[in-house]
């Protein structure tokens, strides 16, 4: 979640131009009283990595009649894919759909998974992410149970493996990621879910709103989920993510866009750092930066990456 002196920043230029706080998200399905927790994962291959945060799920002490796990294909759907998620299909409630359009934009396919929706909450996650603790579903209802003023929740991320020690610990551990996080429906419903045009951190624009409509989230040091490091091999995804969020350009007023884009490639001045991981950092807050200002000079320009 966003500190709480962003947060004043953020509040105040928005106090001063307010724009509409609604993202693109839709609803398909009413919510089920049976369904307590939707998970929502978006996957295209890796099905080896996928495999192992349904093996999580199906280990969780969590009565399958209030959950379900919706799996959103990307490209399309593949057989292999639909196979292979329906294989599961006798150990969780699984919902598989391919995504219909908009391919490789993170934004539409997590609105597209949550458009399907039943539970009271959703819990989103990444085909990489691992959960190793039984009572985690479990927690996390009782969290939501137990604190009925918390809009949504963070567990605690850690290193899956890391090529440098502690390689984790640059990024603060609680945080409203897709990789592991989970809301309230009804907040989702009212703040529009994310921006469909983004191909990546579609999270991070939708904190910015959640943030905004006064939302508040709940850091969870007990809950852990374990995620891949952030390692940028190339400036190819950082400047699509930059490139996406130019494209809020009429949406968010021109000063507040360009508040955000400076916030996000702020990391670019460890670039010269000896630290491996400010390095990292400083690569991505680059790419943000190249692909913001490319976007922003040249609108037609595309956003994919990989």
């Amino acid at each position: 979640m966003l500190n709480s002196l962003k947060t004043q920043i953020l509040r105040s230029a928005y106090a001063l131009s307010p724009f509409d706080l609604k993202g693109d998200g839709w609803f398909l399905t009413e919510p089920s009283d049976e369904i307590k927790i939707s998970c929502v994962i978006n996957f295209y291959g890796r099905l080896d990595l996928l495999g192992g945060i349904l093996h999580s799920l199906a280990s969780q002490e969590y009565s399958p009649a209030h959950l379900e796990v919706i799996l959103v294909e990307d490209q399309g759907g593949t057989a292999d894919g639909r196979n292979f998620c329906e294989s599961f299909a006798g150990q969780l409630p699984i919902v598989y759909q391919p995504l219909d359009k908009n391919f490789g934009q993170m934004g539409y396919s997590r609105n597209f998974g949550l458009s399907l929706t039943r539970g009271e909450y959703v819990l989103f996650l990444d085909d990489d992410t691992v959960i190793l603790q039984p009572d985690f579903l479990l927690k996390i209802e009782q969290a939501f149970c137990s604190n009925p003023q918390i809009n949504a929740l963070m567990p605690r991320g850690m290193a899956s493996f890391a090529v440098w020690p502690g390689g984790y610990d640059f990024h603060d551990p609680h945080f409203l990621t897709s990789r592991c996080a989970a809301y309230r429906r009804s907040d989702l419903v009212e703040m529009g879910g994310f921006m469909s045009s983004f191909v990546g951190q579609e999270d991070v624009e939708g904190v910015i709103r959640f943030a905004l409509l006064g939302k508040k989230s709940l850091a969870l040091p007990e809950q852990v989920y374990y995620h891949p490091p952030l390692i940028i091999s190339n400036l190819k995804k950082p400047a699509a993510v930059g490139i996406s969020f130019s494209r809020l350009r009429g949406r968010y007023p021109t000063f507040f866009l360009w508040l955000v884009a400076l916030n996000c490639s702020r990391h670019l001045l460890l670039l010269f750092s000896f630290k491996r991981h400010h390095r990292e950092m400083g690569r991505f807050g680059l790419g943000f930066l190249i692909g913001f200002l490319k976007g922003w000079l040249q609108p037609e320009t595309q956003t994919r990456y990989g």
